[in-house]
């Protein structure tokens, strides 16, 4: 597995230990629809969640969330309504960016964006 794949698996996985945390219910993970993938898909309540997990490393100048772009929400919304037809899903939809800064591996920060998409 290619490092940065290593990066976004572990960043995944501490994304989701911290939605579980939350009270999350996780639904699905690494969720494919035509070229897009949601990386986790949950329920906060009666809200079905569709989270985007980005991480970078500590040394960038960049900030995680900046490289969700309106391409890739617009990819992950029609995955989301895709999803939503398969499971029969017709309430209230959220989608939330959870952004973390690694350091070789080590967990520095998570900011958690909660409706990300509609600012």
């Amino acid at each position: 597995m290619a490092r940065h794949n290593k990066i976004g698996a572990m960043a995944e996985n501490l994304a989701t230990d911290y939605l579980l945390r939350k009270g999350y219910k996780i639904l699905d993970r690494n969720w494919r629809f035509s070229t897009a993938e949601v990386d986790l898909i949950g329920m906060d309540g009666e809200i079905l969640v569709f989270v985007e997990v980005k991480s970078l490393g500590y040394d960038t100048f960049k900030r995680p969330e900046a490289s969700v772009t309106y391409y890739k929400q617009g990819l992950i919304m029609d995955a989301a309504s895709q999803y939503m037809e398969n499971i029969g899903h017709e309430w209230e939809i959220r989608f939330d960016v959870i952004s973390m800064i690694l350091n070789e591996g080590e967990f520095i920060e998570l900011v958690h964006f909660e409706d990300a998409f509609f600012e």
